[in-house]
Formats: structure tokens, sequence, C-alpha cells
């Protein structure tokens, strides 16, 4: 039985031109192991941020949809229900908001039923447009092909009228 103990590494004809301190050592293993995960992890510390910050918006949306129904529910004009989804996401509307007013859009504004007949439904549907704050939608769309760079959050809530 021969013993491969002596018998040297045979390396590829390009790896000559390295150094011998690099071509014989495991020095540089632990770095390239981690460029190699360090994209995952960052995909998931930015899905996390954006994850949270989207799950917030969605609840303060579906809020404002719940205020503006229960205020048109007891037969308040037009500017009132508007103004009251509104100010349930800002201390003092039109300023300090937790949402930016101008991406938020009362859909069937139209079509709310507001100061109808008692009984019959109001209802508010609002949509935000979200925007990501990390690189999360532009992965996204280069891993999955689907356009995620400005994803809408949509809310409705219903009331009878009172």
């Amino acid at each position: 039985m021969e013993n491969t103990s002596n018998r040297r590494r045979v390396l590829p004809r390009w790896a000559g031109f390295l150094p011998r301190r690099f071509r014989e050592s495991e020095r540089g293993q632990a770095l390239v192991e981690f460029t190699m995960v360090l994209p995952i992890l960052l995909i998931l510390l930015f899905a996390l941020v954006d994850f949270g910050r989207a799950f917030y918006t969605w609840l303060l949306v579906t809020n404002a949809a719940r205020e503006g129904a229960r205020i048109a529910a007891v037969q308040s004009d037009m500017n009132t229900v508007e103004y009251r989804i509104y100010d349930s996401f800002c201390n003092n509307y039109p300023s300090n908001c937790s949402l930016d007013p101008s991406k938020l859009n009362w859909t069937n504004k139209a079509s709310a039923n507001i100061q109808g007949s008692r009984g019959t439904p109001v209802v508010i549907d609002l949509a935000y447009s979200f925007e990501f704050v990390t690189p999360l939608g532009g992965i996204l769309q280069l891993i999955g092909g689907n356009d995620l760079s400005n994803p809408t959050i949509k809310a409705h809530s219903s009331m009878r009228l009172e």
C-alpha cells in the first residue's frame, strides 16, 4: 500500500501564479463562506424591516377605514368623514402623520352612500401606495420577475347607517 501522506497535492495550472502562502493555506475560507451567506442574511433583514412597516401601515389604513365608516354611520357629511379618516393616523392633521396622506386614496368616494337612508350600509374603501425603504422590492423583482416596487395596501369597512 502506498503512503499518501508524502504525495504532493495536485493544483490547477492557474494556481501556479499565486504565491505559495495562498495556494497551501485555508485562511480565506471563512471570508468566502461569509460572502456566500451575507446576501441571504441581508434579504432576511430587509424582509423583516419592510414586513414590519407594511403590517403597521395595514393596521393604520384598516383603522382609518373603520373610523371613516363609523363617523359616516352616524349621518356625518363627506368633509367630516374625510377629516376623520386622515385624523385617525395623524396627531394633528395635516401635520405630524404616521403615513403620507398624499398616498392614501379613498377609492369609492362617489359611491360610499354618505348620508344615505337609515339601515343601508355605508362602505369605505381605502388604498395606500406602500413603498419599500430597503431594496427588497427590486431584489424580489429580479428573482421572481413580479413587480413589487409599489404594492398597494387596501382596507374595506362597512357599517349600517343609524
